[in-house]
């Protein structure tokens, strides 16, 4: 850890998920800024949109060595270090096509799987009564069950896998017991799935794959890695960007408009995702060489983070940021999903998964509306993806 030499501004700034933290302006006249992170480390906060994307694209701003050893942290790994780099090791293992192949969202019978998926959970919300728990009784469990039927795992395992994600996704100074522990049982979970002739998905791909020669090298350990990766960072992407965007539905009359308009959900889900602020932290890369960001030099084994929220709202790439506008013509160029190297593969699953979740909400019950003040909601600050504590609703 780094040593405090000088006061720095502690980052993140704001865990509030309906407002951008109102340093973001003042950052528009500096857009690279020595911070501190939440480990004690210095680190270079980068915010304007082109700034962002550069760091992104550049693989000499490394996402895989801030796991090194002895380099700056943002906060304690809360998993073994080298799963940071997951999908580069998933390719490095020759299965990338395996896993693209699961969470395509044309596969078979998916698309129709997750509108009774979503059926189902609004049907139990009803016949409990108003007011419904939006975050705890859609939003995770609807995420949750959809990872479960990629990976062939039983449905009813979903809340003992859920149970490791508030630690996994920890933000904290110092390494936690906890999440070891967690890994180690989740990993054993999964290796256990792929002894079982009852598995299904993904996982059964995987565990056929330890008969083949051209797969001598790949571990049981590394195969139920994947399985146990696939679900915690899918589940926290998804059902975050799906809470924060019910959190927008449910407090913003534009989005509630535009969505009732001519493009329907589908044709807002980028803008959506444009304003959605589910992430609260920067993503991190690590500097592997000098390099200039902007009027900034960057020197070697200095930590960079990617603040999203404010390259998404940076009026010199979309102009008018806080207007919700679904016909933006460059609403897709948001970095909600990453860019360059790390550009997150799920994408395409990311979006149906939420347009199919909000279609069957606002159909189903189309006087949806907020049970509590929005500036009542309880706000997660512990986790990567920011997010209410519950999200109450009535119909």
């Amino acid at each position: 850890m780094t040593r405090p030499t000088v006061d720095l501004p502690a980052f993140p700034f704001d865990w509030n998920g309906t407002r951008l933290p109102a340093e973001i302006e003042e950052l528009r006249a500096e857009p690279v800024r020595k911070v501190r992170t939440i480990a004690g480390a210095e680190a270079w906060l980068v915010s304007s949109y082109e700034l962002c994307r550069q760091v992104l694209d550049d693989p000499r701003f490394s996402l895989k060595d801030t796991s090194a050893p002895g380099v700056p942290r943002q906060y304690a790994l809360t998993i073994p270090p080298h799963v940071v780099n997951n999908m580069g090791n998933i390719t490095g293992a020759g299965l990338r096509k395996a896993v693209m192949k699961a969470i395509n969202p044309k596969a078979p019978g998916l698309e129709e799987w997750l509108r009774v998926r979503a059926g189902a959970l609004v049907d139990a919300m009803v016949g409990e009564g108003a007011p419904g728990e939006l975050r705890g009784s859609f939003a995770d469990p609807y995420s949750a069950g959809l990872h479960c039927r990629i990976l062939g795992i039983p449905q009813e395992d979903a809340p003992r896998l859920l149970r490791s994600l508030d630690v996994a996704f920890m933000n904290a100074p110092r390494e936690i017991e906890a999440a070891r522990l967690n890994w180690d049982r989740d990993i054993a979970y999964m290796v256990e799935r792929l002894d079982d002739p009852a598995t299904t998905g993904l996982m059964a791909e995987l565990a056929a794959l330890r008969e083949d020669p051209d797969y001598a090298h790949v571990t049981d350990e590394m195969l139920a890695t994947v399985g146990v990766t696939l679900f915690g960072a899918g589940v926290i992407s998804t059902a975050g960007f799906l809470t924060m965007a019910l959190v927008s539905v449910l407090t913003r009359q534009d989005v509630r408009e535009a969505l009732a308009g001519g493009g329907g959900v589908a044709g807002a889900m980028d803008e959506l995702l444009r304003v959605n602020l589910s992430i609260g932290d920067g993503l991190p890369r690590l500097a592997l060489e000098d390099m200039w960001l902007g009027d900034v030099l960057v020197r070697a084994g200095e930590l960079v983070l990617v603040l999203v929220e404010a390259a998404n709202h940076d009026p010199e790439r979309f102009p008018d940021p806080l207007a919700f506008r679904p016909d933006r013509e460059n609403a897709s160029d948001h970095l909600s999903f990453g860019g360059g190297g790390h550009y997150c593969p799920a994408t395409a699953l990311g979006k149906r998964h939420a347009e199919i979740a909000l279609e069957t909400l606002l159909e189903r019950l189309p006087g949806l509306r907020l049970a509590v003040p929005v500036e009542q909601l309880v706000w997660r600050t512990n986790f990567m993806k920011r997010l209410p504590e519950r999200l109450p609703a009535a119909w």
